[in-house]
């Protein structure tokens, strides 16, 4: 009866946001990132005093190797500056305590450390923190698309499977878009602005917390995804935490995510957006799929092979209704989408 208490509410202040006064998109941006800042300042203020943590390595050839850290402070990253340069560089991904976990993320007790490449054995794991991470950067590459004019807003990243062909994310365009049909140089202008975001190389840093701190970050603009992950966090756990991710130097921009990014926008190297798909009319407007492929910086493809998998890339990825940013199962498929003649791009 609480939870169902605190949804409403949640609800009321989201919908009391939607129709206060509409801010520009840097303006959003800047918000978001000074909470994501203060609370980051403030969950580091919690160790005051540097208390020292053990941890055991896992890694080939250095199985069983202690590292002593300061605790709260210290990252997988920092353990990785302690051994060698292709550690730093390669590793995209931790497991701590068996457990996946950011690069950047703080360590907050003694633990053992793996850490996680492209060309491990079984790199489950890894590619699909991958997937989510290109995900998260096509996300961020719509919303910064569009002149002020034009308004986006990000609904779901949706978890896909690699094998689906296709990374996504789901969006709503503004209303005077609804007509339009991105033609492939708009496709390859976003895929220059990805390019951009991948060139700086920028650490996904992230940061854990609670609903309502997530529900602040987000409270400056009518982001219909926080609405739908707000609802089902406190419909389902109430006590759940959230986990924000911040490019920095990057516009600032502070994104939700179903899980662990991989440590930076450079382990991506061949990317390319592949489509943008309309949905049909949904509660906040047209709802549309924008579709990616990539590969990480340590793998390469030859151009016929790309051709191929971009080939794929184009077709409407069809996710269940209803999931969130939750891991799909194998039920995904690919069905072939109708041709389109798009008409005149609207100016970016």
């Amino acid at each position: 009866m609480a939870c169902r208490t605190i949804c409403q509410l949640l609800q009321r202040r989201l919908a009391s946001s939607a129709t206060s006064v509409r801010l520009s998109a840097a303006e959003v941006r800047g918000r978001r990132s000074a909470v994501f800042s203060r609370e980051q300042a403030r969950q580091r203020s919690l160790y005051p005093r540097t208390e020292k943590i053990e941890v055991t390595l896992q890694i080939p050839g250095l199985q069983g190797t202690l590292l002593v850290m300061n605790k709260g402070l210290s990252t997988p990253h920092s353990c990785a500056r302690h051994l060698t340069e292709w550690y730093v560089t390669s590793s995209a991904l931790a497991l701590v305590d068996g457990k996946p976990w950011s690069l950047h993320q703080p360590l907050t007790q003694s633990c053992s450390l793996s850490l996680l490449t492209f060309k491990d054995t079984d790199p489950l794991l890894v590619n699909q923190a991958y997937w989510r991470s290109c995900a998260a950067l096509l996300g961020q590459v719509l919303l910064d698309a569009f002149k002020e004019d034009f308004s986006v807003e990000l609904l779901r990243l949706p978890e896909v499977l690699v094998t689906s062909g296709a990374f996504c994310c789901d969006v709503v365009l503004d209303p005077q878009l609804d007509a339009w049909n991105p033609s492939e140089e708009s496709l390859r202008s976003l895929t220059r602005g990805a390019q951009q975001l991948i060139h700086r190389d920028l650490p996904w840093e992230p940061l854990e917390v609670a609903p309502p701190v997530a529900l602040e970050v987000f409270s400056h603009s009518s982001d219909t995804h926080l609405r739908c992950v707000f609802i089902h966090v406190y419909g389902t756990h109430t006590h759940s935490c959230l986990t924000l991710y911040l490019s920095l130097r990057c516009g600032d921009h502070v994104l939700l995510s179903g899980g662990p990014l991989v440590a930076r926008t450079g382990l991506c190297s061949q990317y390319e957006v592949t489509a943008i798909h309309p949905l049909g009319e949904g509660k906040w407007g047209l709802h549309r799929r924008a579709q990616g492929l990539s590969l990480p910086l340590q793998q390469q493809a030859h151009h016929t092979v790309w051709r191929k998998l971009r080939s794929r890339a184009e077709k409407l990825v069809e996710v269940p209704t209803g999931s969130t940013n939750e891991a799909i199962s194998d039920t995904l498929t690919l069905p072939s989408a109708p041709e389109q003649t798009p008409p005149h791009t609207p100016q970016q």
